[in-house]
């Protein structure tokens, strides 16, 4: 089974951004995805949420290059009336992560892969950061 992976917009900004010491394990990741062994999603959120971030630090052409390029091997979730009417009604302390949340269950998921695991807590779907991934399905 190929696994759908879906990234919080954290892992993203560590990928494309480069942070160290967290780089390392999300390129393991895009690689993985590169070569078609497991597929990763994320929300239109998260390319803002990206976008944003990363726009502080670098030129917005430099973003925009990065983000398309990056979208080769990602496939974007549909977040619709549905899953912001479910993370309105949920238990997630925070919407955001609520969002992101019903948008992994929405496009079918296996996991969330993040670095701040405490955020879903309240998660249907297992969560793990890069490492944690790369450590149990490699």
């Amino acid at each position: 089974m190929r696994h759908r992976l879906y990234l919080d917009a954290n892992v993203v900004v560590d990928l494309l951004a480069q942070r160290q010491p967290f780089y390392s394990h999300i390129a393991r990741i895009a690689t993985l995805a590169d070569t078609g062994k497991l597929e990763l999603i994320l929300s239109p959120l998260s390319v803002g949420i990206v976008s944003y971030i990363l726009s502080k630090y670098e030129k917005p052409s430099q973003v925009i290059n990065k983000l398309n390029r990056f979208m080769i091997i990602c496939t974007i979730a549909t977040m619709d009336n549905d899953t912001v009417m479910k993370a309105l009604n949920s238990e997630f302390s925070d919407f955001e992560d609520a969002m992101q949340h019903y948008c992994a269950i929405s496009a079918k998921c296996s996991v969330i892969i993040t670095r701040n695991g405490r955020d879903f807590i309240k998660s249907d779907l297992p969560v793990m950061t890069p490492k944690e991934f790369l450590a149990t399905h490699s």
